[in-house]
C-alpha cells in the first residue's frame, strides 16, 4: 500500500441522453459519473461487498459547460473516514480543463437492519492507505492504432503499466489530464458506433 487515499480515474463521453434542452450536460449527469468512478474504485480495492452506502450528502461546483461528445475524465479520491461514513472529492474534467468538483459522503448500512454499521479496521486501511488503482480508461487496442493498450487485460492483448500520478485536490491543472489531447475534433470516430478509444457516440 502507498499510504495515500485509494483513487480512481474514469474516462466517459457525453451521450445525448446526458445533455438537456440547451445542448450541453445536464447537472445530475455528474452523480452517476462518479457513482460509476466509485464501483470502479470499490471492485480494484476488493470491496464489492459494500453495495449498501446511501448517499447522505452530495455538494458539486459546476464551472465549465460540456458538450455532447465530449469526452471527459472522473477523477475520485478517498478524503476521509468516520465511525461509519466515507467522504470523497471527485473533480471531472472535459478538453478544456476543470468543468465540475465536489464532495459525496456515504454511510455505510447493515443489509440486516439497516442502521448505520462501523467500518473494520481492514476496511478502513485499505480505503485510506491503497493509494491510486488501476485505471479505468479506454485506450486504443493494437489492431486498431497500433498503440500498446493500457488497463486491465482484456482478449489476450498486450498489457503495459498504465502511467498514475497523485491525486492534486479537486481541481487539478488541465494539463496534466490526457482529456485535453481527446477533444471532438481531435478524435474522429472510426466508424459510426464507436471512435478509436472504443467509446460510442449516442
Amino acid at each position: 500500500m502507498s499510504g495515500e487515499p485509494a483513487s480512481v480515474r474514469v474516462l466517459q463521453r457525453i451521450e445525448l441522453c446526458d445533455t438537456d434542452v440547451t445542448g450541453h450536460y445536464h447537472h445530475s449527469t455528474v452523480i452517476r459519473w462518479v457513482e460509476a468512478a466509485e464501483q470502479t474504485l470499490l471492485h480494484r480495492l476488493g470491496l464489492d461487498h459494500l453495495p449498501i452506502m446511501p448517499r447522505v450528502h452530495y455538494s458539486a461546483s459546476y464551472r465549465r459547460r460540456l458538450w455532447r461528445h465530449e469526452v471527459v475524465e472522473t477523477r475520485l479520491r478517498v478524503a476521509e473516514v468516520g465511525r461509519t461514513s466515507m467522504r470523497y472529492l471527485f473533480d471531472v474534467c472535459g478538453s478544456d480543463g476543470p468543468s465540475v468538483d465536489g464532495t459525496l459522503t456515504v454511510v455505510k448500512i447493515e443489509a440486516d437492519s439497516g442502521s448505520a454499521h462501523p467500518w473494520s479496521d481492514q476496511e478502513r486501511k485499505v480505503l485510506l492507505e491503497s493509494g491510486p488503482q488501476e485505471d479505468d480508461l479506454p485506450h486504443p487496442g493494437p489492431a486498431r492504432t497500433g498503440l500498446p493498450r493500457t488497463g486491465p487485460r482484456r482478449s489476450g492483448l498486450p498489457r503495459v503499466p498504465a502511467q498514475r500520478g497523485p491525486f492534486q485536490g479537486s481541481v487539478p491543472e488541465s494539463a496534466a489530464h490526457p482529456v485535453a489531447a481527446l477533444s471532438p475534433g481531435a478524435v474522429r470516430p472510426a466508424r459510426p458506433t464507436a471512435d478509436a478509444w472504443g467509446i460510442g457516440f449516442g
